[in-house]
């Protein structure tokens, strides 16, 4: 007769079978032995103690005296008239009520030690981004301070200040719920974390402003403890608007990482929370909390992540009207002779982005204060070389007013720093074509509506 022989995982059950009891029999043998050694030291004794199921117990000399210490208090309870002087004989009921008892603490214990692991995170987590959350009263930037930018300004405020202010009035609407999340996208320095800002302001909210290097090193580990958090202060802020600067550098494409293996690692796990507790945001109605991401390279994320974004709006080089709105804004608070002409001013800038038109004027108006610098050391040098008091220094109020050749100097110094011909800009006009502005992809000659 031929026996067939077990096949697969048929095969490696007995075995595993026999693996797990000759490892589980050293431990319940050291088991017993604390126990008995505890009973022993106590003057106790346990009929059928070696009957005990206690191989999923690590048990010392401490652990074991709690377990007869409990299992000594049931067999006082069950026998009250018990004599006193004669040897206690404690019964496997009562060993194994001080188990159960055992256990019990253990599991309270781990709760205990996990719950006090939390609140010490969330205090640490607190004190270390305390400063990356901004209440609406100390942003200290709002729309008017924004020159140009017009129609950005007008969607942004249709979408956010009535959900944000008079959620009331939208709740209940599904077409007009509040946003979760906005990209604005565009060159260098055309304004947008500043807008970004303004929003909040405008709308009422927090300000949390959450990016790759507001994350402690020390927490690379624990991402999704991390982000979970930032997620749930904002809900306890709501309204809240979370402010992702360089989002690309936080949800871009995986790359290879020049730090090596575990940078790249690290990363993905933010990523990776983060894109699961904004799904989490997504599915909650009634949050005013919105992810308010701003780029220069939009072409680097993934479209499973433009996709979380219901509006993307597009914040571009200024033309010449919208410049010199710019440059009014800036130089609100300078004096200007009357040969300044800002139209003129904004014609010279094309191509500027705000960022460089601020350095134009910057530039301008340090010349006049040069200028002055260098009358006061000129004057009070010869006044020492004569032997004289030198003159009091010159003040503020002493500087002359900006003037057209101020500017001109200034062009010399200050040039645009986007360039129209560059890498970066022809894959933005690009990305800007497929998915269109304002939120959608444009058509193409095939497509129709479903």
């Amino acid at each position: 007769m031929i026996t067939k022989v077990p096949e697969g995982d048929d095969f490696l059950k007995p075995c595993n079978h026999q693996l797990d009891r000759d490892t589980e029999t050293p431990k319940v043998k050291a088991n017993l032995n604390h126990l008995r050694m505890v009973l022993k030291r106590f003057r106790f004794s346990c009929d059928g103690i070696e009957t005990l199921c206690i191989n999923d117990l690590t048990l010392d000399n401490e652990s074991a005296e709690n377990i007869i210490e409990s299992a000594f208090c049931d067999h006082a309870r069950r026998n009250p008239d018990v004599d006193p002087d004669a040897k206690i004989n404690l019964s496997l009921d009562s060993i194994n009520y001080g188990i159960w008892l055992f256990k019990g603490y253990l599991n309270e214990s781990a709760f205990q030690k996990k719950y006090l692991e939390d609140i010490a995170f969330e205090k640490e987590f607190m004190k270390s981004f305390s400063s990356n959350v901004v209440p609406p009263n100390d942003i200290g930037v709002n729309f008017d301070d924004i020159g140009a930018l017009q129609n950005v300004k007008d969607e942004l405020k249709e979408l956010l200040t009535i959900p944000f202010k008079r959620p009331e009035l939208s709740c209940k609407r599904k077409l007009t719920e509040v946003c979760k999340g906005i990209l604005l996208y565009g060159p260098p320095g055309t304004g947008k974390t500043i807008l970004a800002k303004a929003v909040a302001m405008e709308a009422g909210a927090y300000f949390i402003n959450f990016s790759m290097s507001s994350i402690p090193p020390k927490w690379f580990g624990e991402a999704d403890k991390y982000v979970k958090a930032v997620f749930s202060l904002a809900s306890k802020k709501a309204p809240c608007v979370i402010f992702v600067d360089e989002v690309d550098r936080l949800l871009g494409q995986r790359r290879e990482n020049l730090k090596g293996q575990q940078a790249t690692q690290a990363t993905l796990e933010i990523k990776n929370a983060f894109m699961k507790h904004w799904g989490l945001l997504l599915k909650k109605e009634k949050d005013c909390v919105l992810v308010l991401a701003v780029t220069n390279r939009p072409f680097d994320l993934e479209e499973t992540v433009i996709g979380q974004f219901s509006h993307r709006l597009l914040v571009g080089l200024p033309d010449v009207q919208s410049r010199a709105q710019i440059l009014r804004v800036i130089l609100k608070y300078k004096v200007l002779s009357n040969d300044v002409d800002l139209d003129g001013v904004a014609c010279m800038a094309d191509g500027y982005s705000g960022s460089d038109l601020k350095n134009l004027c910057i530039k301008a108006s340090l010349r006049p204060i040069m200028e002055l610098y260098e009358k006061d050391k000129s004057e009070r040098d010869a006044a020492l070389a004569e032997g004289k008091v030198p003159p009091a220094p010159y003040v503020s109020s002493d500087v002359r007013a900006l003037n057209m050749q101020d500017f001109s100097y200034s062009f010399e110094e200050v040039c645009s720093s986007v360039s129209s011909e560059s890498v970066g800009m022809t894959e933005l006009q690009q990305w800007i074509e497929r998915y269109g502005e304002g939120g959608s992809r444009k058509r193409t000659r095939d497509s129709c509506f479903m």
